[in-house]
């Protein structure tokens, strides 16, 4: 795992910070390699390049956690709005956020993540 000091500023603002990467400016937008992607602070598992899909939002989106536990969610009222935060469970990096406006027949999620928080771990 990457100790503060060690991550670049952007990955810092985001992940230790909760912010957001401009839209439309990540290196996974329109990735479309096969593989895992991993939390870019500590290295565990997050998501499956079969989960991901184009949301049109400038974010990477994700259906689902490839694995459930390894992800936390937390009410999130920053903004003055509710929403749901996703952190990674290991290491507490903010990721993004996940919303009720993802593909009906995957389950209605969209999982929306900073490209910076991922590093993508190819098959």
């Amino acid at each position: 795992m990457k100790s503060d000091t060690e991550l670049d500023p952007e990955l810092r603002h985001v992940a230790r910070e909760k912010g957001t990467e401009a839209p439309f400016t990540g290196k996974y937008v329109d990735e479309h390699t096969k593989g895992t992607y991993m939390c870019a602070v500590c290295g565990n598992e997050l998501f499956s390049s079969d989960t991901k899909f184009d949301s049109g939002t400038g974010w990477p989106s994700f259906t689902e956690p490839k694995n459930l536990e390894n992800v936390e969610l937390k009410e999130d009222i920053d903004l003055g709005m509710l929403r749901t935060e996703v952190v990674c469970k290991n290491c507490g990096a903010h990721l993004g956020h996940v919303f009720d406006d993802g593909p009906a027949d995957k389950g209605g999620k969209r999982y929306c993540i900073n490209s910076v928080c991922l590093d993508l771990k190819e098959e």
